[in-house]
């Protein structure tokens, strides 16, 4: 599917038909998802350039997303898809800057562009209405959308720690079922925060390779809105770095009150056995089935030695109690 747009003042028009694509409709924007070859040689014709391949952006290494070619600007990064419904894909997206338009390629759906194409339709919803202007309000759009999600990752971490840490008076197998749940949450949102992590970078590098291109002294509004781009993804990083720091915490707690409720019981079954030793150890001497054992033939003998052995387990009971160890 290929999208294209237009600029009217400040505000992007959708252009309907591929069959509009010449260089009389200005068309600053052709977003491709999913394109179909028709439409990869169209775009190429159009602008003079070639298109990658879903296989070329997913090959790519690294340092082999951002390049110049034919007189553009290729940038790949790994951006995040389906975060609403919790089941996070890291995926391509290339941005291919010319000087007449910006190409994206993409084989996922993003929300973050959704969003801003329907703000660009609005009155005033393109401040700079250029190929590059355009490219840097999609960034920010990928970074407001990464700047939500780590709120809402925030307050889940918050919820998990509650539930934690605030376990108190419940039974030891509702306890259990909680920290399980709690490190499997706390397993998905690593796996989610680590995605958004690899998308900052990317974003980083991507910002990076496009201001050693731009001219030396850039026009105020472009400067302006870079250095801010800059500044977001700096201050998201560290963000994500302490998020990462809180889940790595919360893990570590939890795997510790997991051991500690483990350790509990064995305690139960150490404290049982030292208990039952001493009158294990008295029943022991009296069944060896001596005859010269004159306390059998007392009538005494057998009240006495229950006696025995009740306070040679309290003498254990007592000890541990006094040491704190109860």
């Amino acid at each position: 599917m290929i999208n294209l747009y237009k600029a009217d003042g400040n505000v992007l028009v959708s252009v309907d038909t591929l069959a509009e694509l010449d260089p009389s409709q200005n068309v600053l924007w052709i977003d491709l998802l999913n394109p179909s070859r028709e439409e990869d040689i169209a775009v190429e014709e159009f602008l003079k350039i070639s298109i990658p391949t879903q296989e070329d952006m997913k090959e790519s290494e690294p340092s082999a997303r951002l390049y110049d070619e034919h007189g553009a600007d290729y940038m790949t990064m790994q951006a995040v898809s389906l975060i609403d419904l919790e089941q996070p894909k890291k995926c391509p997206i290339t941005f291919i800057l010319h000087t007449n338009a910006l190409v994206t390629v993409r084989y996922e759906d993003f929300a973050s562009l959704h969003i801003y194409a329907d703000r660009a339709k609005k009155k005033n919803g393109v401040p700079m209405a250029s190929a590059q202007g355009i490219m840097f309000d999609i960034i920010e759009s990928f970074i407001n959308r990464i700047a939500d999600t780590l709120e809402t990752l925030d307050e889940g971490i918050d919820k998990i720690s509650d539930a934690i840490f605030r376990s108190k008076k419940i039974s030891i197998k509702r306890k259990n079922e909680i920290f399980q749940a709690s490190i499997r949450k706390i397993g998905g949102k690593g796996d989610m925060l680590g995605m958004l992590r690899e998308s900052l970078t990317g974003i980083t590098r991507l910002l990076s390779h496009h201001n050693a291109r731009m001219p030396e002294n850039p026009p105020k509004p472009v400067r302006i809105k870079m250095n801010s781009l800059t500044r977001d993804v700096a201050a998201l990083a560290d963000h994500a770095n302490f998020l990462s720091g809180k889940m790595g915490f919360l893990l570590d707690a939890t795997l510790g009150l997991i051991n500690l409720e483990q350790n509990q019981i064995i305690k139960i079954f150490s404290v049982a056995a030292v208990v039952f030793l001493p009158p294990t150890l008295i029943a022991s001497m009296y069944g060896m089935n001596f005859q010269n054992m004159p306390e059998l033939q007392s009538a005494w003998g057998y009240p006495i030695t229950l006696i025995v052995m009740l306070v040679s387990a309290l003498i254990p009971l007592a000890y541990f109690q006094k040491k704190g160890w109860l």
